[in-house]
């Protein structure tokens, strides 16, 4: 899996078993998951055309998901719970007797599951979004146009995904912070040019941290004059044996450990990132090497 932006769009890449209640919803294999952003007024009669002109003017193929919102996409809130990933845009605007706006929401996993457990995967997306509503004094339990797009990939691990299983209990927490963090943002919050990223920690117990550039504590974490532009890695886990390894985490599972790679950190690379954000691992991969020659 890697995520990217342009402006108006949120581009989840991969090769993904994917159930989605948006656009042209349902159950089947996928290369891309699509958040986009559409104006104000924009009129909601042929949605499934505006995301397929968004798909083939970024030169992809007809094997998406796609989901529409009027929040900016630079808004969005990306939350890492181990191998569950969650990217969420969220706006909520209570009138008397209603409420309008959107909530989506993108669960990508890198362990693979049945096609039930990717349906139960959007149950407890949807309790975890209410619950985050009810807790921030919203009383609603969504919107009429809320989506969820719940995504895997790798091989099947995963049958049951309720709350009390292993990837329930991850969606559930990163989805539950990621719509409080992404209301935040939208009403009131600061102005945003990029997504906020947060990242479930274990280091001195078990808590979400924010991620920010800003005054890192650890610059520089590699070799002095690196770009942080793009910590946190959005290919993690890449699973390229080359860059990182598997390592045992503190709960007894296995942890993808990138803490070495220097890939993104090499300023040719990033500012390579930067002009071509649809690029593959592998090209950057080769790019390093060719500088280092």
């Amino acid at each position: 899996m890697r995520y990217y932006l342009d402006p108006h769009t949120l581009f989840v890449r991969g090769a993904f078993r994917a159930a989605s209640t948006g656009v042209s919803g349902g159950i089947r294999s996928v290369s891309t998951l699509l958040n986009h952003t559409v104006p104000v007024g924009f009129r909601h009669d042929e949605p499934a055309k505006e995301l397929e002109l968004v798909a083939a003017g970024a030169g992809l193929g007809k094997e998406f998901f796609g989901l529409l919102t009027a929040v900016p996409v630079q808004r969005a809130c990306v939350l890492q719970y181990d191998f569950v990933t969650v990217f969420v845009t969220a706006g909520v605007q209570e009138e008397p007797g209603k409420a309008t706006g959107t909530i989506n929401i993108i669960v990508s996993s890198g362990e693979g599951m049945e096609d039930a457990a990717l349906l139960e995967t959007i149950m407890v997306a949807t309790e975890a979004k209410s619950d985050a509503l009810r807790e921030a004094g919203i009383p609603i339990s969504g919107t009429p146009t809320d989506a969820v797009i719940a995504a895997c990939e790798g091989a099947v691990t995963h049958r049951y995904a309720g709350r009390r299983t292993e990837i329930g209990r991850r969606v559930y927490e990163a989805v539950k912070r990621g719509v409080a963090e992404a209301l935040a943002r939208k009403e009131g919050g600061p102005s945003a040019s990029a997504p906020a990223f947060f990242i479930f920690s274990r280091f001195k117990g078990e808590h979400w941290v924010e991620w920010t550039p800003d005054n890192c504590p650890y610059y520089p974490c590699h070799f002095p004059g690196q770009r942080c532009d793009f910590c946190y890695c959005p290919y993690y886990p890449c699973r390229d044996e080359s860059l990182g390894q598997w390592t045992n985490g503190s709960n007894g599972g296995r942890v993808w450990n990138c803490a070495r790679c220097t890939l993104l950190h090499e300023p040719r690379v990033a500012a390579y990132l930067h002009r071509f954000p649809g690029s593959s691992l592998g090209e950057l991969v080769r790019l390093m090497h060719k500088q280092a020659k």
